[in-house]
This record gives C-alpha cells, sequence and structure tokens, in this order.
C-alpha cells in the first residue's frame, strides 16, 4: 500500500434557502467519478472537466437513483482508512470546502437516523469490529485527543487545567507535537461521543468568554489506535499503532462580506493564511510529485512551506508523509458560487497529484523506548565529557525535595543552585543538553505508563472537569455523562441571552439553594456566578433561594450597593422577588432569562402572567423593554430640563437683541462719518459740482444727440441676455445629445446665434411672440439663441427655438424610457419614420435655400441699363456662387431680346406701392437690413443727421449707395436754396417717374455659376424686400457643378404705378434674390460608432501644462471686497524669479538644484533636502513705469499640499502657512535698466505638518504646493497677488544630488553659473484699472456671475465623447460673422455704385452731356461712401465748385486713404511708424499726421481688418498719443458725425492741462494674472541685439511662442532671462535703415519702453523671424519683393 495517491472525493450539496431566494441554477454536473463545471458568465465557454476518486451527486433528493447518501460516502472512504487503520497505517481524513458547502454535514452530519457523517460512523464501527473480535491474544486500545488552532495558537479542549496555548515542538523522532496534550483512553463508541461533546462544549465556552466562535478555529480530532498481540509460544507481544486525524477545518473567510474589523478581521486574515499555507504545501507536493520532477533529484527549491501554519506543522506526516490520507471536497451547486466552486475543485485537483509513502507502525514502543535510551544516555556522557556530571545528581536531588527538609538542608541547596547557574552560563551548550535530557525522560515517562495507569488517569482529569463545570454553574447529567445545555425539570436557573441567537441559552447557571453570589473573579469572597466587565461589581448581586412550607421555591435578588442590576428593564435597588421568565440584565452586557420550572408549570395550569410577554423573549426584547422603560422614568426629568433651556434661551435672546441693536446703531453712526470723511477727502471736485446750480451745464443739440444714441445703443445691447440663456439652457442641449446617443438617433444638437439681416432673415416660427411690436422700436437687429439640429441621417439641418427644445426633450424622455420595452425591430422601424412622431426629426423640404443675392435699382432713377454680377451668400456668410442679372427700364410694349431657345417670358406683372405700407415697411425693415461695419445699424445717421425727413428730389450718393431709408446732409444740401447746381439736370433724369404714372422696368435673371454640385436642381426666386407674398420664380435647371454656367433667361417686366415710396424704394432698396437647390449629399462626417464626435478638428497632443491655480487665501489680512474694476489704465508684463535656497553646512544659503528637463518654460522642478531650513526668494522684473511702484510685502502664504498637479480649490486648506518676511526692495543690477524688487521669507515646511512634505519623496512621485504673494502698491485700493504653483521632489538630508541634464550641458560650456539655472520663471500681466463706479443696473447685471448648466451632470453624458455645449465663444464668432455680412454688403453696394458711374461715365462720353454735372456730384459723394466715412458739411461746397476733370481736395485726401490702406501693416498699433517702410511710406504718414492736425478734416485713423477693431464693444484698443481719437472705440463709422466734438476738444486741451496736473491721483485696481505658456513653438533660434546705451551687438538664444518671445543666454539656458509681448510690440522691417547702418538682414522690434534692432544670420532667416514675429508683415514683404522682381524680369 505504501506510495499510493491521496484518495479526492467531491461531493455537490442541494440549494439553500439563500440560493433558492435568488433562483440560482445549477453549474454541476457529474458522469461517474468525473465533475464538470459551467460558467455561467460566459455560457459559450467551454466547460472544464475534473476527474477524481469519487464524485459524489447529493444536490437532488433520495429518491434520485443517482443521490449519494451519507452510507455510501462512509462505505467508499470510511471504511477503507478504517481497515487501514487495523493493518496499521497512519490514517487522515480532511474536509475542505467554502463556508456552508456542506463539510460539517459530510464528517459530522446530524443525529437523526441515516444522517450521521463519516466520523461518528468510523468510531462506531471501529468498536463494533473490536468488540466483534474473538482471538484472545488480540488486545485493543483507544486514546483520543482533541485540539483547536485558533488564531495560529492550539488550545486543549478536554482538559480544563490546560487554560492556556500549547507549545508545538518537533522531536527528531517524533517529529512535530503539541507539548501537554491530553490523550485519554476510552473504551466504548459512547466515551468518543461522550468526549467529542465536551470538546465541542468547552469550545462553545471558551467562544463566549473569548467572543468567538467555532467556525472561526481549525479542529483535530486524534485517534491513537493500539493492538497488542500476544505469541505464546515465544512469549514476546508486539504492538500496531495507528493514529487517525480527522480534521475540520474553518471556512474560508471575507473581510466585506462580514464588515470584519478589528479582531475580527485578524481572525480572518489567520484563517486564511492557513489555508492558504495549505494550498501552497498541496501545490508543492503535487508540483513535485508530478511528471517533469518525478525522475529528478530533489533539490534545494523543492521546499515545503510546512513551517508557515500550524496546521499545516501538525498534519505534515498526513500530508504527503507516512500516512494514508482522504479528503473530501464540499462544492455548492449556486452560479453565484462560479469562483469558489472552481476553486475547490483546482485545490482537489492539484491534492489528488500528491503521493503519500505510508508504512505499517509495528511495534514502534520498544524501538522508540531504545533509541531515546540511546539518547539519554549520549546526553549524560556529553555532560560528564564536560565536567558537569554532578549537575545531574543535583538536579534530581533538587527535584526530589520533600516538604520535611529542614532549613538549612534548603538553604545549601540553594547555594549549590546558585553555583550550578554559575557554571551552566560558563559551559556552552549545556542548558539546551539539560532541557532537551529533561524532554526526554518525560517522553519515556508517558511511553512506560501502562494501560491502567493511563484509565485512571483519565477518569481523575474527568472528575477534575466535571468539578470545575459545575463551580462554573454550568449543567450536567446526574451520571456526569454528556455535557451540554438542558433545560431541569425541578431547579431554578438562569440562561444567557446573547445577541447572536446561536449562542443564546448556551450558558445555564444553577440557583442552589441557599445563597448564589454573583461577582467579580477578583472578589474577597469566592463567588458563585463569575462575570467580568466594566459595570459588574466585585460583589455585584446575589440570589437567596428560600423553601415555603408548601414546598414552593422563591428566589429572590439581593442587589449589592451601586451595582447597576435591571429586572425587566428597571433598575432595583431592594430585594426582589423573581418570577419564572424574568429579565435580569447585570451591568450593561450580560443579559439572562431566570427560569423556574416548578413555578412556571403551576402558572401554566393558572392564567398567564402579566409580564409574560407574547413575543419571544430573546437579547433584543430585553434590550428594547430596557430603553421603554427607562424613557418612561425619564421623561418627567427631560421635560422639565426642556423648560429650563427654553427660558435660558428666550433670555439670552433678548439680552442679545437688545445689544445687536446698540451696536447696529453705534456703527452705523461711525459708518455715515467715515462716508463723509472720505467723500470730502477724494471727491473734492464733486461736492462742488453737486453744489452748483445745475443749469449752468448746458448740453448743445449735438451733444444730446450723441447721449441719445449712446442711450439707445445700450438700451437695445443684447449680449448679456444671450449669454444668461446659453449658460442657462446648457443642461437641455447636454440631455438631447445624451439621449440621441443611447437611441442612436443620428442626431446632433448645438447652439446657434441668429440675427435678423438681410442674408439671414430671421423665419417667423423663431421670433417670439412679441417681436412684431419690438421690431418697429429696435434701432438693432435681434439676436436670437436657437438650437442648431443636424440630422446627420437625412442630411437636414432645422433651426429650433429653446421652448420647442424644451417640449421636444419631454417627448425624447418618454421615448427613452419605452425604449427598453419596444422590441429593436419597431425601434428600427421607428428610425425609418423621417416624419411624424419621432421627437428627433422634423420634416424637411425637398429644396434647400443656398443663398441669397440684391440688387440694386439706382439706375433706374437715370434711366441706364445695367447687367449685374452679384455674390450669391449663405446665412453664415459665405459666398456660395455667382448670379448674374440685367435691370432696365422699358417702354410698356417693347419685346424681350431674344436670347435663343429655352427662354422663359412672362407676362407683365403689377405692382402697387403704397406709401403707408411702405413707411411701416421702412421703420421695421431699417433695423434689419442697415449693418454698418462694426455691426451698428446706419440707421442712426438718419435719426441724428436727418432727424428722420424724406426728400422727393434727385438721389444723393449715399441714397444710391446705402441700403437703408436715411437721408444724409447731401439730401438737405440739394433741397437748400443756397446750392449752386440748378434742378434741371435731375428733373430731366426723374422725367420718366412721374407721379402717378406707369413705369415698365424689366429683369432678366441671366445665369448662376459656380454653385457646389452638392445641389442637383437649381431655381431663382426674387420679389420687393418689402412683398414676400409676390415672388417671381424660374424653372428649375440640372447642375453638375461642371461645365458653362446655368441658364436660366428668365425675363420677367414688372409695371408700377409712380408714387413717392416707390421712388423711395429704387434709391435705397435692393430686389432679393434667392437661389434654391435640391440637396444630395450628407453634410456631415459620419458618426464613428454612433458616438457623438465635436466638429471642431482634433488637436495635436501637446505637453501637458500645470493648471493655473486660484490665490492661497490670506490668513493675516482682513478679506476685502474687491471694487468693481472700469477702464483699464495700463497694462505691464512681469517676469517674476522664484528660489528656494537651503542652508548649508558654512552657514550660507544657496539656491536648492531645479530640474529643467520637462522642456517648457516656466516650469522646473525643486530638488530639496529634507529637514533642512529654507527660505524662498521672489525677484520681480518688469520695465520702468510711473504708475507701477511696489511699496511692501503685505504677506507671504503657502498652501494647498498635495502629490497631483490639480488642486481641490472648493475644499478648505487646514495646512496654509503665513511666512514671515525677512527682507523686501528694490536692488539694481549692473548692465540691466529694467527694475527689480526682491524680497525673501523664511519657510519651515514642518509647519504645514504635512506628511508629503517631511518625509522622503516616493520614486517617481512629485509634491505641489501654491504660494501666494500679496504685494501692496501705490496709489492703489488693495494688494496685488502673484501666485504660483511649486514642483518640488525631497531626498534625504545627507544625498548627492545630481545635477540635472541642461545644468551638466551648461557647466560643460561654462556659459552660465549653476546659482542662475536654479529658479523658475513665472510670466504674469499685471493690469492696473481705475475703480468703477457701483453704477447702473445694466453695469451690475453685466458683472454678476452667470448660472452655469453645463456642469451638472446629466444620464448618458458619458457617451458624448468630449463633447461641450458652445458658451461665449460663440457670442464672438457670431459677431465676426455679423461682420462679414455688413462687409459682402458694403461691397455688393460699392460694385454697383461703380459700375453705374462708369455706365454714366460712358454715356457722357457718347454726348449725353446734361448728366454730367450730377456723375461728378455723385462720383465725389459715392466715393466718401464707398469707404464709409461720413461726408463733412463744410466739403461739400467745395466740391461743387471745382471742374470735374481737376481732383479736388476731398478726392487728395480720399486717394491718401486708399494708398495707406494698401501699404497698411495690419498689425500695428500705432498710427504711425518710428521705422517706416520706404521713403514714399514716411512721407505718407507725414501726410496722413497733417491731415489728422487739420481741424476742418474728418479724423482719419489707422484701421485693420481684425475682428478687434470691428468688435470694439468686446476688445480694447490702444491709440497713440499723437491720435485725435473721436469719443466711440472704433475706426469706421458707426456713430454720427462728431467734427464739432473734435474741435471742441482741441480748442479746450491746451486750457485743461494744468487743471489736469492739479487733479489729485485716482486710486487703480491692481490684477495680476499668470500666462499660460503656449505649447507651439513658432521658431526659435539665434538673433544678434543691438539696444540703445549697449556697448554692441549682443548674441542671445530666442524662442518664439506666440504672443510672447522668450529669450535665452543660450540654448543650453533654461531660465528665461527676458520676454517681449508681440501683441504691444511693432515689427519694423526698412531697407533704407539697412543701407544706413550697413547691416544686412536686420529688423527693429519697439515696444512702449524700448527699441530693439534685431540681426539674423541670412536673409531667408531673416524672413522666417519675420514670418514668427509678425506674419502679415513678412507676407505684405514677400508680395511687394516678388512684384519688384517680377518688374525687373519684364525690364
Amino acid at each position: 500500500m505504501a506510495g499510493a495517491s491521496v484518495k479526492v472525493a467531491v461531493r455537490v450539496r442541494p440549494f439553500n434557502s439563500r440560493e433558492m431566494s435568488r433562483e440560482s441554477k445549477c453549474i454541476i454536473q457529474m458522469s461517474g467519478s468525473t465533475t464538470t463545471i459551467l460558467n455561467p458568465k460566459q455560457p459559450k465557454e467551454t466547460p472544464k472537466s475534473f476527474s477524481f476518486d469519487y464524485s459524489y451527486w447529493s444536490h437532488t433528493t433520495p429518491a434520485d437513483i443517482n443521490y449519494a447518501s451519507q452510507k455510501q460516502v462512509y462505505r467508499d472512504i470510511g471504511e477503507e482508512m478504517l481497515q487501514h487503520a487495523f493493518e496499521g497505517y497512519n490514517v487522515c481524513i480532511f474536509a475542505y470546502g467554502q463556508t456552508g458547502a456542506g463539510k460539517s454535514y459530510t464528517m459530522m452530519g446530524k443525529q437523526e437516523k441515516d444522517q450521521q457523517g463519516i466520523i461518528p460512523q468510523l468510531c462506531e464501527d471501529l468498536f463494533s469490529r473490536i468488540n466483534d473480535t474473538t482471538n484472545d491474544n488480540m488486545s485493543y486500545s483507544v486514546e483520543v485527543s482533541y485540539m483547536e488552532i485558533y488564531c495560529e495558537r492550539v488550545r486543549d479542549l478536554l482538559n480544563p487545567k490546560n487554560k492556556g496555548n500549547l507549545r508545538v515542538r518537533e522531536h527528531p523522532l517524533m517529529g512535530p507535537y503539541v507539548e501537554d496534550l491530553s490523550k485519554l483512553a476510552v473504551t466504548s463508541y459512547n466515551d468518543i461521543q461522550d468526549l467529542m461533546d465536551s470538546g465541542n462544549k468547552a469550545r462553545t465556552v471558551a467562544a463566549t468568554n473569548m467572543n468567538e466562535t467555532s467556525s472561526r478555529s481549525h479542529a483535530v480530532f486524534n485517534i491513537i489506535f493500539t493492538q497488542k498481540r500476544h505469541d505464546a509460544e515465544t512469549d514476546i507481544t508486539t504492538e500496531k499503532v495507528s493514529k487517525i486525524s480527522l480534521v475540520d477545518l474553518a471556512g474560508s473567510e471575507r473581510a466585506d462580506s462580514t464588515g470584519a474589523k478589528g479582531t475580527r478581521l485578524k481572525e480572518g486574515a489567520n484563517i486564511n493564511k492557513s489555508l492558504t499555507t495549505l494550498g501552497k504545501v498541496i501545490s508543492a507536493l503535487a508540483e513535485m510529485d508530478s511528471g517533469p520532477n518525478k525522475n529528478k533529484k530533489k533539490k534545494k527549491t523543492d521546499f515545503i512551506p510546512y513551517r508557515d501554519s500550524v496546521l499545516t506543522w501538525l498534519l505534515r506526516e498526513n500530508l504527503g508523509g507516512n500516512s494514508r490520507t482522504a479528503m473530501v471536497a464540499a462544492l455548492s451547486p449556486a452560479d453565484i458560487n462560479y469562483d469558489e466552486t472552481l476553486s475547490t475543485l483546482r485545490y482537489a485537483d492539484r491534492a489528488k497529484q500528491i503521493r503519500c509513502n505510508a508504512v505499517i507502525n509495528e511495534d514502534p514502543n520498544n524501538k522508540l523506548i531504545r533509541e531515546l535510551k540511546d539518547e539519554v544516555a549520549r546526553l549524560r556522557d556529553l555532560l560528564y565529557a564536560q565536567g558537569l556530571g554532578d549537575i545531574i545528581d543535583m538536579t534530581n536531588a533538587i527535584a526530589g525535595i520533600s516538604p520535611s527538609s529542614s532549613l538549612s538542608a534548603l538553604s545549601s541547596r540553594a547555594a549549590s543552585v546558585a553555583s550550578l547557574h554559575e557554571r551552566i552560563m560558563f559551559a556552552p551548550g549545556s542548558e539546551e543538553a539539560i532541557e532537551r535530557l529533561k524532554e526526554t525522560e518525560k517522553i519515556i515517562a508517558e511511553l512506560n505508563e501502562t494501560w491502567e495507569e493511563k484509565l485512571r488517569r483519565t477518569e481523575a482529569i474527568r472528575m477534575e472537569r466535571e468539578a470545575l463545570l459545575a463551580e462554573m454553574g454550568v449543567a450536567m447529567r446526574e451520571d456526569g455523562g454528556t455535557l451540554g445545555v438542558f433545560s431541569p425539570k425541578k431547579t431554578p436557573h438562569l440562561v444567557n441571552l446573547n445577541e447572536d441567537p446561536l449562542m443564546s441559552e448556551c450558558l445555564l447557571y444553577y440557583i442552589k439553594d441557599g445563597i448564589t453570589r454573583v461577582g467579580r473573579e477578583d472578589a474577597e469572597k469566592r463567588q458563585d456566578i463569575v462575570l467580568s466587565g466594566h459595570f459588574i461589581k466585585e460583589e455585584h448581586c446575589l440570589f437567596r433561594s428560600d423553601t415555603k412550607t408548601g414546598g414552593e421555591v422563591i428566589v429572590t435578588l439581593e442587589p449589592c450597593e451601586g451595582a447597576d442590576t435591571y429586572v425587566n428593564g428597571k433598575k432595583v435597588t431592594e430585594p426582589s422577588i423573581l418570577r419564572s421568565g424574568n429579565r435580569i440584565i447585570m451591568g450593561k452586557s450580560h443579559v439572562f432569562r431566570f427560569n423556574h420550572p416548578e413555578q412556571a408549570r403551576q402558572e401554566r395550569e393558572r392564567t398567564p402572567c402579566a409580564e409574560t410577554p407574547a413575543e419571544p423573549v430573546d437579547w433584543a426584547f430585553a434590550q428594547r423593554e430596557l430603553l421603554e422603560k427607562q424613557g418612561i422614568d425619564m421623561k418627567q426629568e427631560m421635560e422639565q430640563r426642556l423648560q429650563e433651556l427654553e427660558d435660558q434661551y428666550r433670555r439670552e435672546r433678548e439680552e442679545a437683541n437688545y445689544l445687536l441693536e446698540q451696536q447696529r446703531l453705534d456703527y452705523e453712526s461711525k459708518l455715515e462719518a467715515l462716508q463723509k470723511q472720505m467723500d470730502s477727502r477724494y471727491y473734492p471736485e464733486a461736492n462742488e459740482e453737486e453744489e452748483e446750480p445745475e443749469d449752468e451745464v448746458q448740453w448743445t443739440e449735438r451733444e444730446f444727440e450723441l447721449a441719445l444714441w449712446a442711450f439707445r445703443k445700450w438700451k437695445w445691447y443684447q449680449f448679456t441676455s444671450l449669454r444668461d440663456l446659453l449658460w442657462g439652457n446648457a443642461i437641455f442641449l447636454k440631455e438631447a445629445n445624451a439621449i440621441s446617443v443611447e437611441l442612436k438617433k443620428k442626431v446632433q444638437f448645438q447652439f446657434v446665434l441668429l440675427t435678423d439681416t438681410l442674408y439671414s432673415p430671421l423665419p417667423p416660427d423663431l421670433l417670439p411672440p412679441d417681436a412684431a411690436k419690438d421690431r418697429e422700436k429696435r434701432p438693432f437687429p435681434r439676436t436670437i439663441v436657437a438650437v442648431e439640429v443636424q440630422d446627420q441621417k437625412n442630411g437636414a439641418t432645422h433651426y429650433w427655438t429653446l421652448e420647442k427644445l424644451r417640449q421636444r426633450l419631454d417627448l425624447m424622455r418618454e421615448m427613452y424610457d419605452r425604449a427598453a420595452e419596444v422590441p429593436s425591430s419597431i425601434i428600427e422601424d421607428c428610425d425609418n419614420v423621417v416624419t411624424g412622431g419621432d421627437p428627433f426629426y422634423d420634416r424637411f423640404p425637398w429644396f434647400r435655400l443656398v443663398g441669397r443675392a440684391f440688387v440694386y435699382l439706382s439706375n433706374l432713377l437715370y434711366p441706364v441699363p445695367l447687367v449685374h454680377r452679384v455674390a450669391i451668400v449663405s446665412e453664415k456668410g459665405e459666398v456660395k456662387g455667382f448670379l448674374r442679372v440685367a435691370v432696365q427700364a422699358i417702354s410698356a410694349d417693347e419685346e424681350a431680346p431674344d436670347y435663343g431657345s429655352g427662354v422663359r417670358q412672362s407676362g407683365t406683372a403689377k405692382i402697387s406701392f403704397d406709401d403707408q405700407h411702405f413707411e411701416k415697411f421702412q421703420s421695421e425693415s431699417c433695423p434689419a437690413v442697415g449693418m454698418s461695419r462694426s455691426g451698428t445699424s446706419q440707421e442712426e445717421l438718419r435719426i441724428v443727421e436727418g432727424q428722420g425727413q424724406v426728400s422727393d428730389v434727385g438721389p444723393s450718393a449715399d441714397e444710391v449707395n446705402n441700403n437703408t431709408c436715411a437721408v444724409t446732409p447731401e439730401d438737405l444740401l440739394l433741397d437748400s436754396p443756397e446750392k449752386p447746381v440748378p434742378d434741371g439736370p435731375l428733373e430731366t433724369a426723374l422725367d420718366h417717374l412721374k407721379l402717378g404714372s406707369i413705369f415698365t422696368f424689366r429683369v432678366t435673371v441671366l445665369q448662376a455659376s459656380s454653385i457646389s454640385a452638392e445641389y442637383a436642381d437649381i431655381f431663382c426666386q426674387f420679389n420687393f424686400i418689402h412683398r414676400h407674398d409676390e415672388a417671381f420664380s424660374t424653372e428649375p435647371l440640372k447642375n453638375t457643378g461642371r461645365g458653362p454656367p446655368l441658364g436660366f433667361y428668365h425675363v420677367q417686366n414688372i409695371a408700377v404705378e409712380v408714387t413717392k415710396s416707390f421712388i423711395e424704394y429704387i434709391k435705397s432698396q435692393p430686389i432679393v434674390f434667392e437661389v434654391f437647390g435640391h440637396y444630395q449629399q450628407h453634410p456631415f462626417p459620419p458618426l464613428c460608432k454612433d458616438v457623438l464626435s465635436p466638429l471642431r478638428p482634433s488637436r495635436r497632443h501637446f505637453p501637458r501644462v500645470m493648471p493655473l491655480s486660484k490665490p492661497v487665501p490670506a490668513t493675516k489680512l482682513s478679506t476685502m471686497t474687491r471694487p468693481s474694476a472700469g477702464p483699464c489704465q495700463c497694462k505691464y508684463d512681469l517676469m517674476v524669479f522664484f528660489e528656494i535656497c537651503e542652508l548649508e553646512a558654512n552657514g550660507d544659503y544657496i539656491p536648492a538644484v531645479v530640474d529643467h528637463r520637462g522642456g517648457m518654460p516656466c516650469h522646473g522642478t525643486f530638488l530639496l533636502h529634507q529637514g533642512i531650513q529654507r527660505r524662498i526668494t521672489v525677484t520681480l522684473v518688469h520695465e520702468t513705469g510711473s504708475l507701477i511702484r511696489w511699496k511692501e510685502v503685505r504677506e507671504l502664504v503657502v498652501g494647498r499640499i498635495r502629490n497631483t498637479p490639480e488642486a481641490d480649490e472648493s475644499l478648505i486648506d487646514p495646512n496654509i502657512l503665513s511666512l514671515n518676511i525677512l527682507s523686501s526692495g528694490y536692488i539694481h543690477p549692473s548692465q540691466d535698466d529694467r527694475t527689480f524688487y526682491q524680497f525673501e521669507t523664511a519657510w519651515d515646511s514642518s509647519m504645514h505638518n504635512s506628511l508629503l512634505l517631511n518625509r522622503v519623496t516616493p520614486y517617481r512621485e512629485k509634491i505641489y504646493i501654491t504660494l501666494s504673494a500679496y504685494i501692496e502698491m501705490e496709489n492703489c485700493t488693495q494688494p496685488a497677488v502673484i501666485t504660483k504653483d511649486f514642483c518640488m521632489v525631497f531626498y534625504s538630508r545627507d544625498a548627492k544630488l545630481p545635477a540635472s541634464r541642461s545644468i551638466r550641458n551648461l557647466f560643460g560650456s561654462g556659459s552660465l553659473r549653476a546659482s542662475e539655472s536654479n529658479r523658475v520663471t513665472g510670466v504674469y500681466e499685471l493690469s492696473l484699472c481705475r475703480v468703477a463706479d457701483a453704477g447702473s443696473p445694466g453695469m451690475q447685471r453685466r458683472r454678476r456671475r452667470v448660472l452655469d448648466t453645463s456642469v451638472a451632470y446629466v444620464r448618458g453624458e458619458e457617451n458624448l465623447a468630449g463633447w461641450r455645449p458652445r458658451s461665449d465663444s460663440l457670442i464672438l464668432d457670431h459677431q465676426w460673422e455679423l461682420e462679414k455680412l455688413s462687409l459682402l454688403q458694403e461691397v455688393e453696394k460699392t460694385r454697383h455704385y461703380l459700375l453705374l458711374r462708369e455706365k454714366l461715365e460712358t454715356t457722357q462720353r457718347l454726348g449725353l452731356e446734361t448728366l454730367s454735372p450730377c456723375s461728378s456730384e455723385d462720383s465725389e459723394s459715392r466715393s466718401t461712401s464707398c469707404v464709409s466715412s461720413p461726408l463733412s458739411v463744410d466739403g461739400a461746397p467745395e466740391v461743387r465748385t471745382s471742374p470735374p476733370e481737376t481732383p479736388s481736395e476731398r478726392q487728395k485726401e480720399l486717394a491718401v486713404k486708399c494708398l495707406r490702406l494698401l501699404t497698411h501693416t495690419f498689425n500695428r498699433e500705432y498710427s504711425h511708424s518710428h521705422v517706416c517702410i520706404s521713403a514714399s511710406e514716411s512721407k505718407l504718414s507725414e501726410m496722413s499726421v497733417t491731415l489728422m492736425r487739420d481741424p476742418s478734416m474728418p479724423a482719419l485713423g489707422v484701421t485693420t481688418l481684425t475682428p478687434s477693431s470691428t468688435c470694439p464693444s468686446l476688445v480694447e484698443g490702444r491709440y497713440n498719443a499723437m491720435e485725435v481719437r473721436p469719443p466711440q472705440v472704433s475706426s469706421r463709422a458707426e456713430s454720427p458725425e462728431l467734427e464739432p466734438v473734435v474741435e471742441g476738444e482741441q480748442k479746450k486741451s491746451p486750457a485743461r492741462r494744468p487743471e489736469e496736473e492739479k487733479e489729485p491721483q485716482r486710486l487703480l485696481v491692481p490684477d495680476i494674472q499668470e500666462i499660460r505658456v503656449s505649447p507651439i513653438v513658432s521658431k526659435k533660434g539665434y538673433l544678434h541685439f543691438l539696444e540703445p546705451h549697449t556697448n554692441g551687438w549682443v548674441k542671445r538664444f530666442v524662442v518664439v511662442r506666440r504672443p510672447y518671445v522668450y529669450i535665452y543666454n543660450s540654448d543650453k539656458d533654461a531660465v528665461e532671462r527676458a520676454i517681449l509681448n508681440l501683441s504691444k510690440a511693432q515689427v519694423e522691417y526698412s531697407e533704407d535703415q539697412q543701407a544706413m547702418l550697413k547691416t544686412p538682414n536686420t529688423f527693429a522690434v519697439c515696444t512702449e519702453h524700448r527699441g530693439i534692432l534685431l540681426q539674423a544670420s541670412s536673409d531667408k532667416d531673416m524672413h522666417d523671424w519675420l514670418y514668427a514675429f509678425n506674419p502679415l508683415l513678412a507676407g505684405s514683404i514677400r508680395s511687394k519683393l516678388s512684384r519688384r522682381r517680377t518688374a525687373q524680369m519684364r525690364i
């Protein structure tokens, strides 16, 4: 039998109640000895099969033929193991499995019939076979031991003396064993059963006292089975000893499911440790016995970790040693336990591979005794060899001292023992030898113990155990047999109640006759019932049991003084008679129920007791009863206390209100006094002005008009309300997109702004209900927030109002909720329905608007025919194509020209112009169509200049070109009697437009060209701008996008009765042409997996930059309300150096090393040492200015310590530390004329009490802190705040820090000292603004915070893939779109004017002299209009007196302006430059300056075509002091003519200068913002610098990251030395300057404070640098050079 494998069986149990409630499915299948498990999470996965010795199917009922009963399990495993025991082998059976898998049922079973487990059946079978033996020469003896392994400690469960933990020893011959473990002799199965019950009871008792449960420990039940055979012939007795180990393992523990904490968590960890070690041992044994390793020699690595756990150490022989072993793996069939079941199967599969080398234990005692005697002799010889032979005798003598020895003998023995210890100390190894000697002799004594002695010792131990249990009050049977809790029939007793129902009624204490005392163990008198706990007194109470005359027993509870004792929830202080069923609570945690069997029997015969509860009397009932009873007693006291508190509160509140009112009056009086003092100090002029009578301030009519214009403009300012709508409705937009993605609708929603303009009129369904009435009053076009719905499935775009979005969103939510109930096929059918009930889709027309075009009719005034080529412009301002239209006046009977075949000629349409209807249209439509360059309505010009007067005489230039109904000053001149030109020519021109006559003209739609092939069928319709209901349409044409233009050739004659309104219309208003096409291609990119993709292009991945933190709150400064900032006074660029200095050994503070390897400017990592004093040095560098003067550093705070770059600024930081400022002041470095302000502070990082700053930083981790400096400035209301995030790494105190890579390079080149690189730079912008008025409600409304709903979470938001609702940027983009539309409109007007002028000049050359004065006047006035500069009143008569062929002053001025526009540098900030591009430009600039200084000429300024100048309300401009500017901040005509104001300002300015100097300097509001460094490098390289007052060229390394230029000493330099702000600088390039300096490849950069000359290495390099500095300037230079080369090539 030697060398056999471990027998492994698996058994699957039925479902338990928990699994049935969850409707679990069975995942275990068994076929023969094969067990298969299915994966419920992946049903398609191949099932896993395992083969074992036995597979027991116990999942069904016994009626199943495949059902494996307890008897079958025992027959297969138990009988075989018992047979091995009789053969003399060691035997082990252990059960394994998760908690609740059924291993206890398999091993122990139940007490019912046919339900007993392996252990009871094996023990019963063992003794039945012993009793059946008939051989007289055979004798048997059985000994048992029962131990428990709890928390890696061993306890004896059968001997009450062994209360402590037993030691596990290992003997070289016997192997591991438990020292002093009781081995008790048994003679029958009943003895074993009693001992097992006794051990289980002892476990329960111990568990109650130790607060643990039996499932938290492993139990090992050992049976030592000895067979003696006496050979009569030889008179020799031989023995076979086999050890049967029955192991009940603890279930696996889960800390998360049990919520274990503290001790429970530690117990679970120990259980898992022992089970894990068991698994490791099994795996190691299986691997060692597997095929590849079987034939190899044992290596050193084949180590079996038996000693890692007490369990495996004691079972070493049973696992792979001298034992026959069987393992039963218990399985759970439920799919919810799949992982645990699979783990158990794998565990058992590994155990199957273990091989055990079992041998028959024949006569081991004789052999063992002989070997032990040899060892004793060897140890004695060892001691004699060391000269310690007498120690043995002395030890034996000491051990044998009798109590009757005399004192002298004792003292002599004590002296000898002392000398013995001294000798042992000097003899190496002798103490261990003596210990081993004693141990061996003890084992010999046990082995020589006879069987009768063992039986006597077992009986003695049993008596002691019963006495001890009786002492504890635990009940037992009269025969002293089976221990356990059972109810006595007569004796009164106490049973315990526990919070755990399984632990309740496990303890039973008798109330004996007389007095039963209850108390602590350390009481003076011996207590009968011993309890422990904080609230248990030494003598807590006593029970007095008295017998009355009738034999009735009365039990009285007498509490001791000061002891907490409760009966039925009421505290008792006097003796109380107990009734059966009373609940007794002693202290706080000991709960008992008093049972009196006789009394209960009598009361059952009578009526039930009132206090006997109907519900079960358990621990919870007793606690609830205690709380209820105590609450009744405490109610009156609580009410009384509550009344006292209410009275006290009322008195204190009255006192506080009185004091608060007194303090408020006091503060109000002080505030009024301070306010008067401040007003008299800072606003003396204002007070004087208030005292002056108001009638002294007289407004001129001009000033009144300007004020009215400003009032009306700001009254209709709407971008603040638009911003409210965008931010407030973002959550609805996000939810609609999320639902669209979830339902796979392929519809995307985004905000859009729509403005009512000529090119994009608002449809009626998008206008608010009150729009019609509001439109009459509006001087500006209405802009609304709408939702752009992109139907990506059908290629359609719709616009919804916000109200419609909310209505549709309700329907979308309903559809989303129904989506789970509707089958997918129905949803797909719904997707195909584009119209109808689907809230995501709208009906879309077959034809879509391509764009609009406008044709002006002023040529009908003369009349001359004109053929227009007009642009077709979409609503977004994009040119989609061109349309050719002819307009001419005809006679009523004139026929159309022959265009060839395919010409469609309609009949003559009659249109009537009603004066009243048209005037109403004018008041409504002028704001909508008249948009100037700056986004301002030209109607304002009419209101200010002409006050609404209308002229019905000849047309002026503005009337021909302006699309509004405005009449400009030229009309007034034509009407005035002083005009030098007679009315004749114009009257002649208007002969064909007599009022009341019929005038016929023809509109011919010729061709459409350049229309995209996306539009298949094209047709055009046109109408008068106020008659949308009467439109004329052409036939549709096929469009391929290629080939010749589409020829409509549609002729439409229109007859009109001439009215005043018709003449007005053809003077100023156009015909609207709308081009439609059938869209046949989806314009949107396909969605990737139906996920919304952002419409913006994907950005490149740039290096991650640190977020800019908000300032750390100051601790010493009082929180000041920040005054509202008004207009900005000035801005400065600050460069700030930050250094952290550490104390060196020589006493100096040296800057700590900074690692600049990140590659980004203004960043770096400080490498610091732990536990060294530090200082922080901050240096501010900026250009010298009069307004920026630093006064003192008020406070420097450090906080927000974290290990991530981002900081949670919403939390209150407890670690903010205010640093002590050591020094501050200006410093003056040599050879640098900038201003330097430096301050130094002491920083003790340990004061933060932060672990991140006190320890050495772990590898790959960085520490981040935020520093804020509060610096007071002169003439400022509050301190300026500079904030910087530091990145740090802490090394140990003595670590040698390696210099960073860049610093090592600098050391190698020798170009920079180390200290100059050990700093981090920050770039900031300082804005100094005037204090704004608290002011108007509109100003307060624009300053308030907007409710941002875009950050609120909606369901499904994570599927939006980075999509965000548009916000403030949409307003800026829309303003730029309006700019484009107004520019396109002006281009169309100008094109029409030039075409008409050319036609009139051609007609004039043909001999029509009557039109020459008019055309001359028209050309001059129109030239004014086309550049959008209003004509002055003074200049008009001079124009008319000059002959037509000689240019007038106005025309010269216009030519100068055109030249300046053509040669303009786009990014210039000043009106004229210091370094001009050429000599001609210098003359040009002089001319412009002289023109500007001339008071009779209008103000001329350089205009730019960037959005910043055309949106003056959003971007503030800067101007040179030499420029004379009107009050508005725009270069275009957005307000009325302002020349009188300009003249007045020029006249008043010299006289006001002394007054301005005397004015007190106004206080400013400082604001410092850190500039985020751009990750895009436009160019980097070396440049030579030449500055004024320097000694020649200096070579510097330059990196351009727009808008800043960063200047370094070299390419190895990691610290920025200077910066240039390109947005405030002017880049100039002059060939003349290069020739003058004789220095090639140079260009200049001029800032407000300095001018720098730069030299590049080559011509190409210089142009590259120019392109990086100013792309527009570089482009203009390149185009000029290319034109020059072209001219040279022609020459």
